[in-house]
């Protein structure tokens, strides 16, 4: 042992000796810490475990549920049928009027009230960038091409909507100033009007 490991030893020992004579009584008639006399030594006695009765073995009865199980019938799921995106060259299509003039983007922007398959709903067209073209929002549309309308764009003299899978849903003319008529891939007539 070196001496620095030595003198930690014999320091801690003295310490414990210090700590350890604090806890302790003085006996035979002396004070103690609280200052009053003891009257006799406590001795710790050792105390008699409680008998413990043996454990029996029974076999238990089952649990019975509180409510009885009902079993539900399984339910097969409706099938939905995705809609066919036609052929584009098959599209019934409306020959644009004569003297049409080219549609500007920003002359479509804004809500607009479209009529096809004897309802009447309403989309919004934005210049926000989509896919497709530019973003179009459809609200209260029963119609199954103008509900999935997503993007619309300009071609020329004709208005084009587009669909979710990124097919052409519908193609317009311009027929008045506040007014678009075209059909949709169905073959169904549609307007928009303001």
């Amino acid at each position: 042992m070196t001496v620095l490991n030595l003198k930690l030893a014999v320091a801690l020992g003295l310490g414990a000796t210090v700590a350890l004579s604090g806890c302790t009584r003085i006996g035979g008639g002396g004070l103690n810490q609280g200052g009053v006399l003891p009257t006799q030594q406590n001795t710790p006695t050792s105390l008699t475990p409680a008998p413990t009765p043996r454990v029996k073995e029974t076999q238990l009865q089952p649990v019975k549920p509180a409510t009885p199980v009902v079993e539900t019938p399984k339910v097969e799921a409706p099938r939905v049928e995705t809609p066919k995106v036609e052929d584009p060259a098959k599209i019934a299509k409306i020959d644009p009027p004569k003297n049409t003039t080219p549609v500007t983007r920003q002359a479509l922007i804004g809500a607009w009230t479209v009529s096809t398959g004897g309802t009447n709903c309403q989309i919004f067209l934005a210049l926000t960038k989509w896919s497709g073209g530019y973003r179009a929002a459809s609200r209260g549309c029963s119609a199954a091409a103008i509900s999935d309308v997503q993007a619309w764009d300009v071609k020329g003299s004709q208005v084009v909507l587009v669909n979710s899978s990124g097919g052409t849903a519908a193609t317009l003319f311009k027929s008045s100033e506040s007014r678009f008529d075209g059909s949709t891939t169905g073959g169904g007539a549609i307007s928009f009007s303001r």
